[in-house]
């Protein structure tokens, strides 16, 4: 039996909403041991002038804990 629990980051890039994904989860891997998956709880970008200029996700993060 495995027990797992969810933790909660946000994650920005200048870049693309899937760049910001794979800087969260990169991060978030090399803090958290076990981690099996991530979804997209919520994206956000800020825009300026009328262009967007940064994208924000909020990830769920799952990971198994140790015995």
């Amino acid at each position: 039996m495995s027990i797992a629990r969810i933790t909660e980051i946000s994650s920005t890039s200048s870049v693309s909403f899937e760049d910001a994904v794979n800087s969260g989860i990169t991060r978030a891997c090399q803090t958290l041991r076990g981690v099996k998956a991530a979804w997209v709880k919520e994206q956000e970008v800020a825009v300026e002038n009328g262009a967007p200029v940064s994208y924000k996700v909020i990830l769920k993060v799952t990971f198994v804990l140790e015995d």
